[in-house]
């Protein structure tokens, strides 16, 4: 049934008061009942054992429930079976991060069960409560008895969402005000910010955007600021508000950085209260006639070989990247565009080949090598690049076909004929490896072989002094057998 829903239930006998009957309802009645469903509460199991029983009492405003590094705000009174209340919040309520838990181990489990505005009333057995030992008082609780099954009226407030930005929790970001539409700023954006950047202790060292400040504008994955602000601000919408925590490795790292109101200790922790005005995204692909496609390409490809001079390999890789997908779509071009397209295609795959080995991506390199050679199949670069990466995963036939490839398009070729020598030292090696695997291979068997030799000998060499002791043994049967002949008939 509906909530409000009234409906009339028909009772057949067996399923009402059966061939008794009772209460003036005569045997085998079939009976109806009006039903009207006033209202019912959701009952949840959140442990899935029955420690944590949850009733819902009244449904959350919100459809997303806090996940396990989010900031909630709560408020709950808590009481044990004979009706003390041994725990109550202020009444502006608590907050504190999921995985920090609180109160007890129940608590955090049945708030990540909860949306926004629920409240509900939990049965809490002892287990996920204070256990067998109970609890002394203190911390804003009266003591509680060993074995204590208690019951918490509990109301998810609201929640501010943390992210960890970076994968390795080095950068979180707590959302304090959601920001408008779906969309983010990514990499390459142009964004502008306002903040207040402080220390740990407080410290404020720098304002841009507040209190007459201009906003600071700068451009997402290009190093225009430290690495914290920049990922941070690249997951941020238009209007959003949040604080980014950054460690060290995302700051200023060992360098003690002046900023406009104060100094940065060396390997400081960094907290951003950072709010995302505007930004600008790049063009993607598809919004973009070919002439820009190529402009793009261009300097994507550009920006790339300056980040390779530079060692920044990975950041050059993803330029190059970027690049090759602005012009991959080889049919949307023009028979005139062709060859410039394949060109600058080929080549960008060529240096994120290049990124990769130095990153010792074997296997990328590979790839993007295959892909130059799908369209220039004597591609010298890519074959001695793709040899180098086979090498290096001890895939020393497939570099060997390569490099003779490669010989024989451009046979002078200094580089090619360097690793030639390289592929040669390491199949010596792998030779030598071989031999000494197989070396003591045979050992192990002519050893093994020798000693079943040994055995069989051993066995052999037992047999025959056995049966030279059955002989022997049977020439004394005889002599005693004739010995008592004699003695008894004159043998």
């Amino acid at each position: 049934m509906k909530k409000g829903e009234c409906a009339v239930f028909t009772m057949p006998p067996e399923l009402g008061y059966g061939v008794a009957g009772r209460n003036g309802v005569p045997p085998n009645s079939v009976v109806l009942f009006e039903v009207e469903l006033i209202s019912w509460i959701t009952v949840v199991d959140v442990s899935k054992d029955g420690g944590i029983v949850k009733k819902i009492m009244e449904k959350g405003h919100k459809m997303e429930s806090p996940g396990d590094l989010d900031e909630v705000l709560v408020k709950y009174k808590v009481a044990i079976a004979d009706g003390t209340v041994i725990a109550n919040t202020p009444e502006g309520g608590v907050e504190f991060h999921v995985n920090d838990g609180h109160l007890c181990p129940a608590l955090p489990k049945a708030i990540l069960t909860m949306k926004g505005g629920e409240k509900v009333e939990l049965i809490v057995q002892p287990q996920y409560g204070f256990g067998k030992e109970g609890k002394d008082a203190g911390d804003g609780t009266l003591s509680v008895p060993p074995d204590s099954v208690l019951k918490l009226d509990l109301e998810l407030v609201s929640f501010k969402p943390v992210v960890d930005v970076t994968g390795d929790a080095k950068v979180f970001k707590k959302i304090l005000k959601e920001g408008d539409g779906t969309h983010v700023a990514d990499e390459g954006a142009i964004v502008t910010v306002s903040y207040l950047a402080r220390l740990q202790n407080g410290t404020v060292f720098e304002k841009k955007g507040l209190d007459g400040e201009q906003p600071l504008q700068f451009t997402t994955d290009e190093e225009q600021v430290i690495a914290g602000l920049d990922r941070g601000a690249s997951t941020m919408r238009k209007g959003e508000r949040a604080i980014l925590t950054i460690n060290p490795e995302y700051g200023f790292e060992s360098i003690e950085a002046k900023r406009d109101l104060a100094t940065v200790p060396p390997f400081s922790k960094l907290i951003y209260e950072v709010e995302m005005l505007d930004f600008i995204k790049e063009k993607v692909p598809w919004e973009m006639n070919n002439q820009e496609k190529i402009e793009a390409a261009n300097r994507k490809k550009e920006e790339g070989n300056l980040l390779f001079k530079s060692g920044k390999y990975q950041r050059a890789r993803k330029k190059y990247d970027k690049a090759a997908d602005y012009v991959v779509e080889e049919g949307s071009f023009g028979d005139d565009e062709q060859k410039l397209v394949k060109s600058l295609s080929g080549s960008c795959w060529l240096n994120g080949a290049a990124c990769s080995l130095k990153l010792n991506d074997f296997q990328e390199a590979i790839k993007l090598c295959s892909k130059v050679l799908d369209i220039e199949f004597n591609n010298v670069k890519a074959l001695y690049r793709r040899a180098q990466a086979y090498i290096q995963t001890a895939d020393l036939v497939s570099a060997e076909l390569d490099i003779k490839k490669a010989l024989e398009v451009d046979p002078q070729n200094r580089e090619v004929k360097s690793l030639q020598k390289t592929l040669k030292q390491h199949e010596a090696e792998s030779n030598k490896r071989d031999a000494k695997f197989y070396s003591n291979m045979f050992a192990r068997m002519t050893t093994s072989s020798a000693a079943k030799k040994l055995k069989v000998e051993k066995a052999e060499e037992e047999k025959k002094d056995e049966e030279a002791m059955v002989m022997e043994m049977e020439k004394e049967n005889v002599g005693d057998t004739c010995g008592s002949f004699e003695n008894s008939n004159g043998c």
